[in-house]
């Protein structure tokens, strides 16, 4: 079978809660101490994937970790009930559900050896994200054991890496030799940069890429500052297409002559500053969108619906396709959940190309599996988090409960320890 892009999605988990860990995630900070609804927020994570199967998307999932993460509490020499509240926050959180952070992928026309290549990304930055990468390891070990796949660790600390949200791969269709772009951060003002260089440069030698069609591309300090925490943020990339934020790179020109030099047939829109700000670009994640290639040809992109609630953002969508743009249609999809924890459509998905019949079927998915999980979230997942619900010795159980019957319905039982 020839290789098709696969989104491999994270399902919300049933902690999901709002205790603003990120700094320079101004969404997540900014709803801290909110009310969350996990079984909601699965659910329209789970419509989503139906509306990409819809359009005739290939879709995988990756799955909700052990929360709390007792085994990171017992190496800090404490348990949940004896911790203190920003370790329980932290051991409980379901950030985890934004797979783009769960590793770097390099498909196998760009890679030295032919095989397609994923990187578990450390997430050092952010002590709540910085226990995630041993139970993506297992879950990425397993769905990816065909000889197919090389699925490499974590580059080690104190090099940042966050994966796909600051990698882009640009290429005449998906199954060709391609680009790669690897966007790294100096300097953000108050809040980190994540993304260091090092760790990128350590992930593209480990897939084994053609340093001359391997390009590392600084962040700006603007994006940083103003709350683009990740690349994807403020660019998005699929096949011959760049989208991007005039204000996403520091030095835009350079990058944009050895792309093009890379890739004469690039098509890079542009969205100018004056038509959309970095913050309405920002809170409505306009590039935190699914950029991506139906069956039909039709370039599409899948904006959250507070990309349509905003005069700005929608009316430069419109113009775009009234002009006959790169991108030919745009579909709406409601993730408020997780937009008011700072992750949009983009944040929820790992891009993978590949054979799907390379892929351990359990984390595919179809309509019928996805009323499958869909049942188990409403069976099992907390309809309402609030702050002073994580230490519940209640809630700890709902949520350790119901992660155990989702991967016993998915046959999915040797994950439990992981």
């Amino acid at each position: 079978m020839a290789l098709v892009e696969i989104n491999f999605d994270g399902l919300i988990g049933p902690s999901h809660n709002y205790a603003g860990l990120s700094p320079g995630n101004l969404a997540a900070t900014r709803n801290a101490g909110a009310v969350s609804q996990p079984r909601a927020a699965a659910l329209q994570g789970i419509a989503k994937m139906r509306a990409n199967i819809r359009l005739g998307l290939k879709q995988g999932i990756l799955l909700p970790h052990a929360r709390p993460d007792r085994r990171w509490l017992a190496s800090l020499s404490t348990d949940f009930d004896a911790a203190a509240p920003h370790l329980k926050a932290q051991a409980l959180s379901a950030s985890a559900m934004w797979a783009a952070n769960a590793a770097t992928v390099s498909p196998a026309p760009d890679t030295a050896d032919g095989r397609c290549h994923l990187s578990v990304a450390n997430l050092v930055t952010m002590p709540h994200r910085s226990h995630e990468w041993p139970g993506t390891l297992a879950q990425l070990r397993l769905a990816f054991a065909s000889d197919a796949f090389a699925v490499h660790g974590p580059v080690p600390a104190p090099f940042g890496d966050e994966g796909a949200a600051n990698h882009m791969r640009l290429c005449p269709r998906h199954g060709e030799p391609g680009v790669e772009v690897f966007v790294y951060g100096v300097s953000g003002g108050p809040f980190p940069a994540r993304q260091h260089r090092d760790a990128s440069e350590a992930v593209a030698r480990a897939h084994g890429l053609d340093p001359a069609r391997t390009l590392f591309v600084q962040q700006s300090v603007e994006a940083i500052a103003a709350g683009a925490f990740h690349n994807d943020v403020v660019a998005v990339a699929n096949e011959r297409v760049l989208f991007a934020h005039e204000q996403a790179f520091a030095d835009k020109a350079g990058f944009y002559a050895n792309l093009t030099r890379l890739m004469p047939e690039v098509e890079i829109v542009e969205v100018p500053a004056d038509r959309v700000t970095l913050g309405d670009a920002i809170t409505s994640y306009l590039f935190n969108a699914q950029l991506v290639t139906p069956p039909d040809g039709l370039p599409t992109l899948i904006v959250p619906t507070e990309a349509r609630d905003n005069a700005a953002v929608w009316g430069w969508l419109q113009d775009h396709l009234a002009g006959n743009g790169a991108i030919r249609r745009v579909e709406v999809v409601d993730v408020r959940q997780s937009m008011a924890n700072g992750g949009g459509p983009a944040c929820l998905r790992l891009r993978v190309v590949a054979d799907p019949s390379m892929i351990d079927p359990r984390f595919l998915v179809d309509e019928a599996k996805l009323d499958h999980l869909a049942a188990v979230v409403e069976a099992h997942w907390p309809d309402a988090i609030g702050a002073h619900d994580i230490g519940d010795p209640a809630l700890i159980e709902r949520v350790e409960a119901a992660r155990r019957a989702l991967l016993k319905a998915l046959d999915l039982v040797e994950l439990l320890d992981s």
